[in-house]
């Protein structure tokens, strides 16, 4: 048996690469058997940054909206709100205790919003991985979906949870990265060295939310090259690479394939295709979307009972970790 848990902030509108590098791939994980999945909108992640209230709280009902729309099954999957499931923060603040400062120091997600938000270098941007190792550790997961830029995080997770086994047993199931082949990070479409962020506004950012005529606008105006040739090739084509990549996620084909089906043709030709792909692939979630947005009780209800089955588990396995460290229950 399998267990995978993932989560996702709401900070921002979703973008095609959080549907495609993590969403999408979701979705499918629930359908392999012998698998057990948990998806988190991690609410208490996202207030390491100063959050608007109201905003907050429309992100969290739309990661949710996001996750169903694109098929999500709640009868395979848990879906729940991370501050509804409070043995989180009870963990996470344990797991602290099992944390060097150096470790939380080296993160370089850290030292990326310490330069973004340096009027708000707070203690919960430091330590904020460890109730991402929190997250991870109270469900016996065995694989984490995670893009490369979180490997760090998951690595950090894997060495606090074999600190504290080393302690005191065999506690905690100590996790392995799973990294999608194609679109892991999708990369902005007028910067290809950097991600495609919901959090930080950007002409080369596609919204999930977009209309098609603003979604073929933005890959007609994806950043290429000179060199006139569809190649996968991440150092020389790092622009046409990520276009490839996010037309293999919305196809389900490999590089090979997609290569081949743009030998000869001009770098329009392979934009325009990219996104009637695109527009395709994203067409009937943004209407699920609409709906489940326009009346949120449905949402509501699945937050419910997704929080009423995280907790049974993650109560367990915090039971467990006050138990053999001695506290009187």
């Amino acid at each position: 048996m399998k267990t995978f848990i993932s989560g996702i902030q709401p900070t921002g509108d979703m973008t095609l690469g959080s549907y495609l590098g993590a969403i999408k791939n979701h979705v499918q994980l629930a359908d392999i058997a012998d698998t057990t999945t948990y998806y988190c909108v991690v609410d208490l992640h996202a207030i390491t940054v100063r959050q608007e209230p109201q905003r907050l709280r429309d992100f969290t009902y739309s990661v949710a909206a996001w996750y169903l729309a694109a098929g999500l099954d709640t009868s395979k999957s848990t879906l729940f709100v991370q501050n509804h499931v409070r043995a989180h923060t009870e963990l996470g603040w344990i797991l602290n205790t099992f944390t060097q400062v150096g470790e939380l120091e080296r993160m370089t997600q850290y030292k990326d919003k310490s330069k973004q938000h340096k009027h708000n270098v707070n203690a919960g941007l430091l330590t904020y991985p460890v109730l991402m190792a929190a997250d991870i550790l109270l469900y016996n997961t065995t694989h984490v979906p995670v893009g490369d830029d979180q490997k760090q995080h998951l690595e950090l997770t894997r060495n606090v949870a074999q600190r504290f086994n080393g302690v005191y047993g065999d506690v905690f199931v100590v996790p392995e990265p799973m990294i999608p082949k194609v679109a892991a990070r999708v990369m902005d479409l007028q910067d290809p060295t950097s991600k495609m962020s919901k959090s930080q506004e950007s002409n080369g950012t596609v919204y999930l939310k977009d209309e098609p005529a603003q979604i073929t606008k933005k890959f007609k105006r994806a950043v290429t090259d000179n060199i006139a040739n569809v190649a996968w090739d991440p150092i020389e084509q790092a622009g046409v690479t990520n276009l490839l990549s996010i037309y293999c996620a919305s196809k389900g084909i490999t590089p090979e394939q997609a290569v081949a089906e743009f030998t000869g043709k001009g770098y329009g030709d392979f934009k325009t295709t990219i996104a009637e792909a695109v527009i395709a692939e994203v067409a009937p979630i943004q209407n699920r979307y609409k709906e489940l947005m326009a009346d949120k009780a449905e949402l509501d209800a699945i937050f419910k009972k997704g929080a009423e089955k995280a907790s049974a588990q993650a109560e367990t396995v915090l039971a467990k970790v006050k138990d053999v460290m001695g506290f009187v229950r």
